[in-house]
């Protein structure tokens, strides 16, 4: 007889036959973590396990107040009797879906996830599962990514024209995952690049985990009167429109984000250039990734969830849209590295 690996609750996704719960929205005795971004890693738990690639990220995010446990990518651990692994979701570094195998059923959870490829992180690996829960941040199909070289080939070229011009470059992207892919990305041979102090501490835990990326320096150790023209300065959304602005005269600002993809998003942001970089599926990816799970159940939560399990269903899929207590967006996941220290 089938039974249901995950059920959703209060606390989140729960896996009874384990005795553990997926990136809870509370604090629970046993939490398997996808992640270290703040909507997903929150503190609290008195035991977390998730993927070591993402071992700096974690201890950063939650310090030591909880017992953390890390297992590599595709080595499996019994826990209450199901049959647990993390596989590359390709999200950011140490990002992981959670294959959670008990009585000849396997589920999936993605977690959050992108089929792009990514320097400072593993890629995505299809897993194939009876049930497969995904994200759907950007499930409609209006949102269809770039790739990633033609946009970084857009973000230097804007450097390169404003750098030219006298002045500052100010990019906004989310302190840990999108930062990094954005350094990752830049052509260093423009002019120097500093970052906003929550951004250098992301870059710290990337370079422990032996990620290369292009030598920054944080802001706050530069002198009041340093002369910031040339320059691009990597910094976390929440800084744009603050007094911490002011100290670098004239600049153009941009924002790297999927929700660029929607002319209107940026009109609201005010910023100069808005570039399409998101570390989220596209609609195509989305549907690919199903695809490839060959899962015969998906769950879709987190973002448009009505429009994607409409769309699988009327495709012949038995899919159901999740609510879940999970207040962060891609615009709020970072948001408790967003601290200049």
């Amino acid at each position: 007889m089938k039974t249901n690996l995950l059920q959703v609750t209060s606390n989140g996704l729960h896996c009874p036959q384990g005795g553990f719960f997926i990136d809870p929205a509370r604090p629970v005795e046993r939490a398997l973590l996808t992640h270290a971004h703040a909507d997903h890693a929150r503190p609290g738990s008195r035991h977390t396990l998730s993927a070591d690639p993402g071992r700096q990220l974690i201890e950063m995010r939650l310090g030591q107040e909880s017992e953390h446990e890390f297992l590599p990518y595709g080595e499996a651990r019994t826990v209450g009797g199901v049959r647990v692994s993390f596989h590359p979701a390709g999200h950011m570094l140490g990002s992981a879906q959670i294959r959670l195998e008990h009585r000849g059923q396997v589920a999936v959870v993605t977690g959050d996830y992108k089929l792009q490829s990514d320097p400072t992180c593993d890629d995505w690996e299809p897993v194939r599962c009876n049930h497969l829960v995904t994200e759907s941040t950007f499930g409609l199909p209006i949102y269809r990514w770039p790739s990633p070289d033609q946009v970084f080939a857009e973000i230097n070229s804007w450097w390169r024209q404003s750098a030219a011009a006298g002045k500052c470059c100010l990019l906004f992207g989310y302190a840990v995952g999108k930062a990094q892919r954005l350094l990752s990305g830049l052509d260093r041979s423009i002019g120097p690049i500093f970052t906003h102090g929550a951004v250098e501490n992301g870059n710290a835990a990337y370079r422990r985990s032996g990620v290369s990326l292009p030598a920054t320096t944080a802001v706050a150790e530069m002198p009041k009167r340093h002369d910031w023209r040339g320059s691009l300065v990597v910094a976390v959304p929440s800084a744009y429109g603050t007094s911490w602005m002011r100290r670098f005269g004239v600049t153009s600002t941009a924002m790297a984000s999927g929700w660029m993809a929607v002319r209107g998003t940026r009109r609201r942001r005010a910023v100069d250039r808005g570039f399409v970089l998101s570390d989220h599926v596209d609609w195509n990816d989305l549907l690919s990734a199903v695809k490839q799970s060959a899962a015969e159940k998906v769950w879709v939560g987190h973002g448009q969830t009505a429009a994607v399990a409409r769309y699988l269903t009327e495709a012949g899929c038995d899919a159901t849209a999740m609510t879940l207590e999970q207040p962060g967006t891609e615009e709020d996941e970072a948001a408790s590295h967003e601290t200049e220290t």
